[in-house]
């Protein structure tokens, strides 16, 4: 049964009284036993009796402060994670009362729960058609073919798809591109500035404002540029004008060597006429000037003209053959996973020729270079015709590599065939399934710039059109995360950014919302990196506009070049084995210090990182001379009463999810949602910009380790 207020400040009452008497009762007893005796040795006495109660205050006021003073603080720290995720729940500790106050805040925060749910239901149901179209523009950019990238007036990326984010990052890696970063990084400041000005003044005499140019990107490519306004309505008036712009890149390297080429052959193929033209003309006017000259003359004449002519022609034929080879390199082909070509030939094979089709030793690994549509006709066309001649009764495909191309071979049972016929139906036109195609088995190979040949099998009694096709590189996803991209797709667009620019003023005035984030963590050899420690993993990702590009990624394996600690392997899991082959940390840095470019650092006990790459400064020259942001000290900003500011427990205080921990990209990412968290805690309590949130944190006592 609970007591009452009343009641129990009467038993605290009783229960101070109780003690003054005791201790009134024991300095009493000491007197009187003293003056009794005749002497005054009374201090002693005294003294044990004063320090007795000393104790016995102290120890009684200890749990009265825990109770009083500890337990409402940390209760008061837990309502206010409550203001900004309403789905956590205050702890019951302390007196009664307490408890019953934490059972109304969760009560009170059950019903706001409940209320912005109700909320969240009506806004998702409003939104349900812009989300739609948002997830439409993401697919279309996502799959477009063509380059495309939207920025802002300052030059900040704000839309860009893998397809840019490939050509410009070409060669040099892909922290070149991304939301929130400059595209002055990859063009010339003053050459889009240039652009920039002919498309203003366009737009102000009404004529289309489009311009175009011509650039190499840093990685060496070749690029036309397409550059058109983004426009909008100034305030209060009628009047465009210019809030940004979008840029369509063609990668015109291969097509400029080419045409270079053509150029060198048409001008070898003028050069080298020039002369033999001149020697035939010469005798020929000399045989028209001199009709009775001798025979031995003319004979002579005769053999410089032929000579001549056969050289001019050999020139010709070899420049044809250049020229018509140029022609189907110029052809455009796919580059595709062999394993999905022979999925879609099965069932259009079947179906078409009305004949069993079965996969056999399928390598999943193969990339190839090739005209799909031309050649599923080849199949089709060269399974009719077994099916039509030699009465075969199923095919089969497989598929292999072999040096530099993929061997696609089309296997059947029983039957062969003469080289000449192999050859007569390489020639011929395809014709299947009521279909005709002017080219032949031959054409669509050169185009293909590939090869067929016919090969028998007597032991197995098999036989096989083997198809060899250029292999290609399996593409490499960029900012790829081994440890699992959370996210169903990357998220290439954030128009919120239009309205982001430039500051002039300082950094530290930047409020922390409008900021750029690089969140990053380490994994190293050891705990010392004063006594040779080294570094083996960095992993990092990006905050942009407060959220977390989970697919804008660094994450790289580092050779420490020095012995690696069973203990350290049992924390982190990576082994000597996975080092071995990566590249050095003076190779990694310069990559990491461009991917953190224009942003400020953020980690999770960032002094212990940043002494790693402090100490790497004098033999790298790499400076990591960034804003700095720790939440282990934000931590302590914002719950100073809290026991433990470790990584785990400030996530199970905010609701983060931990995934992948003591992986360098999985801390990453939890810091990150971390920090998100905190920031809207910190402007509550008044900390709002970047030199705000550095002074509260230097003034925590966890400021002051040092490694």
């Amino acid at each position: 049964m609970m007591l009452k207020p009343v009641h129990k400040l009467a038993l605290a009452t009783a229960i101070t009284l109780a003690i003054i008497a005791v201790l009134l009762y024991a300095a009493v007893a000491i007197l009187q036993s003293a003056a009794e005796a005749g002497n005054d040795g009374t201090t002693a006495p005294l003294v044990m009796v004063g320090l007795a109660a000393g104790a016995l205050i102290f120890a009684v006021l200890r749990p009265l402060v825990d109770l009083l003073v500890r337990a409402p603080m940390q209760l008061a720290e837990e309502t206010r994670i409550l203001l900004g995720d309403s789905s956590r729940r205050v702890k019951r500790v302390g007196s009664s009362e307490l408890c019953a106050l934490a059972d109304a805040i969760n009560e009170l925060a059950s019903r706001r729960q409940a209320f912005e749910q109700d909320v969240k239901a009506e806004i998702s149901r409003s939104q349900e058609n812009l989300e739609a179209d948002r997830n439409r523009l993401a697919v279309l950019m996502a799959e477009l073919q063509q380059s495309v990238i939207v920025c802002n007036l300052d030059g900040r990326i704000l839309l860009y798809n893998q397809r840019a984010r490939t050509v410009l990052s070409a060669g040099a890696g892909g922290e070149m591109v991304g939301l929130g970063r400059s595209l002055y990084a990859v063009f010339e400041r003053s050459l889009i500035a240039h652009a920039l000005e002919q498309m203003a003044r366009r737009l102000e005499k009404g004529v289309p404002p489009a311009a175009e140019l011509v650039t190499a990107t840093q990685a060496g490519r070749l690029l036309r540029v397409h550059l058109a306004p983004v426009t909008g309505h100034e305030a209060d008036s009628d009047k465009v004008k210019m809030t940004g712009f979008v840029l369509l890149l063609d990668d015109i390297t291969a097509s400029f060597e080419t045409e270079g080429r053509r150029d060198v052959l048409i001008q070898s193929l003028t050069e080298g006429s020039r002369g033999p033209l001149g020697n035939i003309r010469a005798a020929a006017e000399m045989l028209s000037s001199y009709p009775d000259m001798n025979a031995d003359e003319r004979s002579r004449f005769l053999k410089v003209i032929r000579t001549e002519v056969e050289g001019l022609s050999g020139r010709v034929e070899q420049s044809a053959r250049e020229y018509a080879r140029e022609l189907t390199v110029r052809w455009p082909l796919e580059e595709m996973r062999g394993a999905d070509l022979v999925a879609v030939a099965i069932p259009r094979v079947s179906e078409r020729c009305g004949l069993p089709v079965k996969a056999e030793e399928i390598d999943e690994g193969v990339w190839m270079r090739v005209d799909s549509y031309s050649f599923l006709q080849v199949l089709c066309y060269l399974t009719s015709r077994l099916r039509d001649e030699y009465e075969i009764s199923e095919v089969r495909l497989a598929l292999s590599a072999e040096n530099d191309h993929a061997c696609l071979d089309l296997i059947w049972m029983g039957a062969s065939m003469s080289t000449e016929t192999v050859m007569n139906w390489e020639m011929d036109p395809m014709r299947s399934a009521g279909e005709e195609s002017p080219l032949s088995v031959r054409e669509v190979m050169d185009r293909c710039n590939g090869e067929i040949w016919f090969q028998r099998k007597r032991a197995s009694h098999r036989a096989a059109f083997r198809f060899l096709l250029p292999l290609a590189q399996a593409p490499q996803h960029l900012g790829s995360n081994p440890t699992g991209a959370r996210g169903s797709r990357p998220e290439f667009y954030d128009f919120d950014l239009f309205s982001w620019s430039e500051r002039s003023h300082a950094l530290d005035d930047h409020l922390l919302s409008e900021l750029a984030y690089t969140v990053f963590d380490t994994e190293t050899t050891g705990l010392e990196p004063s006594k040779g420690d080294e570094i083996i993993q960095i992993g990092a990702t990006r905050i942009v506009n407060r959220r977390l590009l989970t697919h804008e990624v660094f994450d790289q394996l580092i050779d420490p070049r020095r012995h690696l600690p069973e203990a350290s392997v049992k924390i982190h899991g990576i082994t000597p084995e996975m080092l071995v082959g990566q590249p050095a940390i003076d190779t990694v840095l310069p990559a990491f210090r461009n991917f953190c470019a224009d942003t400020v650092l953020v980690a999770h006990n960032a002094a212990f990182d940043m002494r790693f790459l402090q100490l790497k400064e004098a033999s790298t020259g790499i400076a990591f001379d960034l804003p700095v942001l720790d939440t282990l000290l934000l931590s302590a900003v914002l719950h100073p009463n809290q026991e433990s500011h470790r990584l785990e427990a400030i996530a199970e205080r905010l609701g983060v999810i931990i995934v992948g921990r003591h992986t360098a990209l999985g801390d990453a990412y939890v810091t990150g949602e971390v920090f998100l968290k905190m920031v809207p805690m910190l402007a509550e309590m008044g900390v709002r910009t970047l030199g705000e949130a550095r002074a509260a944190a230097e003034k925590t006592y966890y400021a002051r380790v040092s490694y």
